[in-house]
């Protein structure tokens, strides 16, 4: 696992760069995959099918290592508006009851306490992802390389989702009780308490209160779906721009299909 990590981790040292005079690199591949299983004399038709789906690898591995990178580290989520983590929907007429009192910062703590949770349990996708990588087939390449533009996001969604909600889980619950993520919440419900005996928010009725296990689940699951959707973005970014050709398997299959 920690080789793949390392793996992944070189791979991200590919730098991302637009350069008008080469296609892109999706486009790239799938041509030079699509002449290697063709009678075309040229080049490109030296390359092999492995070669092609090697580049893709090193292409995703790259952009797994951008997303990874971002997330897991020090307001890696509580930065990001695209995968900040919220509060629960239950809890909202809570929040909404604390902004409207003048308490703002309770909210804000509890919210970036399941920030700072979701970020220390990311740094394990690089192994999940790593492997879903080294085991990706020639048909599943030529599956991403003809398919949408989030077909390699639909591929890991696939193949790692489960193994990550297995290791995301017990990091979160540890990471949340390091970060403070249940004292948080709690003195959050209790000044809630507090303000609507004054103000009357909720009237009598009382709000829907989350246990322990219901933050682990719900901060695990957030945590998830945004470094799927960096993942994503990573995707996009790598369909759209052409990639430096700085490891000699890059050179090999680009330098047969530049024009």
């Amino acid at each position: 696992m920690k080789t793949i990590f390392k793996l992944i981790t070189l791979n991200a040292a590919l730098a991302i760069t637009c350069c008008p005079a080469h296609a892109d690199l999706f486009g790239q591949l799938k041509s030079a995959l699509a002449t290697t299983n063709s009678a075309a004399s040229s080049a490109v038709s030296a390359l092999s099918s492995d070669q092609v789906a090697g580049g893709l690898k090193q292409a995703l591995g790259m952009g797994v290592s951008n997303a990874v990178a971002s997330l897991g580290r020090n307001d890696g989520f509580l930065t990001n508006l695209d995968v900040k983590i919220p509060l629960p929907e239950k809890l909202q007429k809570v929040e909404s009851a604390l902004r409207l009192a003048g308490q703002s910062q309770m909210a804000d703590s509890f919210i970036a306490s399941m920030n700072h949770a979701a970020e220390q349990a990311v740094p394990v996708a690089a192994g999940v992802f790593g492997d879903a990588i080294q085991q990706m087939t020639i048909d599943d390449a030529k599956g991403i390389l003809s398919g949408p533009d989030d077909a390699a996001t639909k591929y890991f969604q696939k193949t790692t989702q489960t193994n990550l909600f297995a290791k995301f889980y017990p990091i979160v619950q540890k990471a949340t009780d390091s970060v403070g993520v249940t004292a948080e919440y709690k003195a959050m419900m209790g000044k809630f308490a507090s303000v609507n005996t004054f103000s009357g928010f909720l009237g009598k009725s009382n709000p829907v209160t989350l246990n322990t296990t219901d933050i682990d689940t719900y901060v695990t699951d957030k945590a998830m779906a945004g470094l799927f959707k960096m993942v994503a973005q990573e995707e996009k970014n790598i369909r759209a721009n052409p990639v430096a050709r700085t490891t000699d398997l890059l050179k090999t299959v680009f330098g047969s299909t530049a024009k």
